[in-house]
């Protein structure tokens, strides 16, 4: 059997590729400052459409299009909706993704933690990923249903085969997920 070279004697250079390969999960971390500034965009944009919604009803409540006032507030309030769920779908991907791949949160049992950042592993976060994108999918499905006389039927089509698919989708994950729940791998320790 042949001898282990004593540490420091030609095994440096594998555990400094290890080290080094570990240690780029922090390339990460501009990624996650990047979605923290779209957040912000996002935010913009709510107050712009919150914007756009009160100037529609209360100040210029008569619209030119023939569309009625109840549908323009619909609509606007769906738009609204639609900005906050893709902002709840950043902060699981920021959250839950620098939690799972680069370092984990130590919030010292905040009262405000996620309550599910104590369990957040990459198949939970697929499965929440999946389920935001069928809500938003939803709100997005929703409006052009609305708005369906105005809309060519292949695209109404189209939308509504895509949903399904996003539908599929999040439950072949979920069944996935609960497949996988008993393997030891998939497994997390709660925080301490």
């Amino acid at each position: 059997m042949p001898e282990q070279p004593p540490i420091g004697q030609g095994r440096a250079l594998p555990r400094s590729l290890g080290y080094l390969m570990f240690a780029s999960r922090w390339l990460q971390v501009p990624l996650y400052l990047g979605l923290i500034v779209a957040q912000a965009v996002y935010v913009w944009q709510f107050m712009t459409e919150l914007w756009h919604l009160i100037s529609s009803v209360f100040l210029h409540p008569a619209t030119g299009d023939g569309t009625s006032a109840e549908v323009v507030v619909m609509l606007t309030v769906l738009a609204l909706i639609d900005v906050v769920m893709i902002s709840n779908l950043l902060i699981m991907v920021i959250i839950g993704g620098y939690e799972t791949f680069v370092s984990r949160i130590n919030l010292n049992d905040h009262p405000d933690e996620p309550e599910w950042l104590s369990h957040v592993n990459a198949n939970v976060l697929k499965v929440k990923l999946a389920t935001a994108i069928v809500g938003i999918s939803s709100v997005h499905l929703l409006q052009t249903f609305i708005r369906a006389r105005d809309v060519p039927n292949d695209k109404i089509m189209w939308q509504t085969i895509i949903h399904l698919a996003f539908v599929a989708s999040a439950i072949g994950l979920a069944l996935i997920d609960r497949m996988l729940a008993g393997s030891p791998a998939e497994r997390t320790k709660p925080h301490l």
